[in-house]
């Protein structure tokens, strides 16, 4: 089973797995089936996945053997003709693919035997490992990007599971997602309506959309962090990139539908500059709640309402 996203959960395992070695393949006299012992694979796998040339003085015998195999040339740098750096030959990239291969279907095996919310815990754990056993690497970037598809199932998804959770909301609530997510698809005007998809290393973060309601106003709605990404700004850097099309895009207003116990999503809009003009009681999603609707004012590129 191939699932959007799926190949980004390999290469992020894959990299959890270069920095923590597992036992996968250790044992073996030859790692993947190979001719190349462990020690060997792994400096074939450093060379080809690293971006600065490889310190070759404690590989000098490895690196004797993949010489007289045409694996690795040496050269020396234009700034110090007193070095050598290695880098791999033709030869030695052929020699490599069918190991970066079977290791790609190696993980993407184990990742199968997962649905598709598992293997997003898989990576974020590992991630986490990844973070508190090395304090000083940097950590991965947190970008945003526009939907594609499975995206939307997933955004309805994590809004039912969260929301349920978190605020007791029944599965109605899904279902309104699921008809706002639809409705964006089935009318999606690209140069007037967006949404965006926070990500870090291909697992999805959080998400926010901005739907046309007329020619002047348009609605931001689906604002959604997973719990393990609060804290990090990524509310704050999706409602500035709603706002911010908004204007480009010629709204004069963003409207917004929210409920009063949504605390930090409320404090993320006063943020922005949002203010409360309506706030109603009903009772829906098998809760008793007090609905409020805000606007954002966009009189000018620049332009900040203050709440």
């Amino acid at each position: 089973m191939v699932t959007v996203g799926f190949e980004e959960r390999v290469a992020a395992m894959r990299r959890f797995n270069r920095f923590y070695t597992q036992r996968i393949g250790v044992l073996q006299e030859g790692l993947l089936d190979s001719e190349f012992s462990l020690a060997e694979a792994r400096v074939l796998y450093e060379l080809a996945h690293r971006k600065n040339p490889l310190d070759p003085g404690y590989l000098s015998r490895i690196v004797r053997g993949f010489q007289r195999r045409g694996l690795v040339e040496r050269r020396a740098p234009s700034t110090d003709r007193r070095r050598r750096q290695l880098s791999l030959t033709a030869a030695g990239r052929a020699a490599f693919a069918p190991l970066d291969k079977r290791s790609r279907a190696e993980i993407g095996a184990l990742l199968e035997t997962l649905p598709e919310p598992a293997q997003d815990r898989a990576v974020a754990a590992m991630q986490a490992i990844e973070g508190l056993l090395d304090a000083t690497a940097d950590p991965p970037e947190i970008v945003l990007r526009a939907h594609r598809p499975g995206d939307i199932g997933w955004v309805t998804a994590r809004h039912g599971a969260l929301y349920a959770k978190e605020y007791g909301f029944d599965a109605s609530f899904e279902a309104l997602v699921a008809e706002i997510g639809a409705a964006f698809i089935n009318n999606f005007d690209p140069v007037r309506e967006h949404c965006w998809i926070a990500e870090r290393d291909g697992v999805p973060l959080g998400s926010v959309f901005l739907v046309g309601h007329s020619d002047t106003v348009g609605k931001l709605r689906l604002l959604l962090v997973e719990p393990s990404a609060r804290g990090l700004g990524i509310g704050h850097r999706l409602v500035a990139e709603c706002t911010g099309f908004a204007r480009a895009a010629g709204y004069r207003t963003i409207e917004l539908w929210t409920q009063s116990i949504l605390v930090a999503a409320r404090n993320i809009y006063t943020t922005a500059g949002f203010r409360l003009v309506k706030e109603e009681p009903h009772h829906s999603f098998g809760q008793d709640l007090i609905g409020e609707h805000w606007e954002l004012a966009l009189h000018g590129e620049g332009f900040r309402d203050v709440a």
